[in-house]
Order: C-alpha cells, then structure tokens, then sequence
C-alpha cells in the first residue's frame, strides 16, 4: 500500500504487495438426478458465467494497484520536471495531459488521448469524490465555463501528481482538498481499468 505522500518531495517508495487471489467456487450440478430441463441448464450456465465474472473482477481487482504504484513511484521520481504546453517527455518538460500520458504508456502499456478534452471522455468508469484509489484521473476545470482543462493523478490521502504550469514549477504534488481544487474539480475516471493484462508482467 502506498505510504502517505508529501507534496513537492520525492519519496523513495517501498511498495510491499500482499496479494491472495480468491476464486469463486464453481458451480456444480446435483447429482440426484441426470436428467436436467433446459430451465436447470440455463440457470447453470448463467451461474456460471457469473462465477467467471467475479473471478475476472478480482484477478483485475488485484493488479491495478500494482500498476498505480508504478505510475506513481515514477511520477514521484519526476516532481519538479518543467512544465512546457505541449511537452510530453522528461527532456522537453509535460504538460498536464503529457505527463499522465507518458506515464501510463510507460507503466501501465496503456495509450491515452493527447489532450484532457479527449482524455476525459476515455470509457472508462466514473469515480465518486469518496471512492477514489490511486492511479485514478481526476479532471479539472481550471479555465471556468466547466470544461476539463487540466489532469492529475490521484495518489491517496487527498493528494494527487500533476504537471501544473510553468509559474508553480512543473511537476508537483498538491491537495485534491485544496480550496482551489476542490473548486474546479469536476470528475474521476479508473482509466487502469482498460489498461491490457500482459502489462502487469515485468521482464526481471
């Protein structure tokens, strides 16, 4: 589980993953009787398939937060890059979009639209304000109007990684609870939810 994170400071993270995948137990039929009506099948097919969903739910479940302590132990390592309008690498600086963007391509094998205006409108599920869990896109209407037009990550404990401008120095670690933010905050997406499932798997 991420430790408590403090805004502007590089940690050094020790990510302990403590993992027990449980599988719903299958269905079985009763054997009282081989002869079964097309009703009994149809129910056990669908139990089945439930089974199999629940299963997926938790394997998926048990992988995002390895995939968002990745993200944001390299975001972490980054606080204080440049910001620059258009940027989206180490060497030219990020914006907003750029910096999420390099990250999950770089951590999680997951391809994001370029622009917040896009970004925002990835499928991928909602979040309310008091579910949030690290890895997750909060969206920002910085600008008025309430359009998106800035992106962070969450991290937990309210906080969250983002390329803010040039003025506030670039990448950086702030308060979703800040009064600012919590003004223009307009919505939370679990973008790890579509990243690919070979991305887990990291060559030693």
């Amino acid at each position: 589980m991420l430790q408590r994170l403090a805004p502007l400071v590089p940690l050094a993270l020790t990510l302990v993953l403590a993992a027990c995948a449980n599988h719903a137990p299958q269905p079985q039929l009763s054997t009282q009787s081989s002869v079964f009506s097309s009703t009994d099948l149809a129910e056990f097919d669908e139990q089945a398939k439930e089974a199999a969903l629940g299963d997926f739910t938790e394997e998926k479940a048990y992988r995002l937060p390895q995939l968002a302590d990745g993200i944001l132990s390299h975001g972490l390592s980054l606080v204080g890059t440049r910001y620059r309008f258009g940027g989206g690498s180490v060497s030219s600086g990020f914006d907003c979009s750029g910096f999420i963007g390099y990250l999950f391509k770089e951590e999680a094998g997951l391809k994001l639209p370029r622009s917040t205006r896009d970004m925002i409108n990835i499928d991928a599920p909602l979040v309310e304000r008091d579910d949030l869990k690290p890895g997750d896109l909060l969206f920002f209407s910085t600008n008025g109007g309430g359009r998106v037009s800035h992106a962070g990550i969450y991290m937990g404990d309210d906080q969250f990684i983002h390329s803010s401008s040039s003025r506030s120095g670039g990448v950086r670690v702030d308060s979703l609870d800040d009064r600012y933010w919590k003004r223009t905050f307009i919505e939370a997406k679990r973008a790890l939810a579509l990243a690919p499932t070979e991305s887990v798997v990291r060559n030693p």
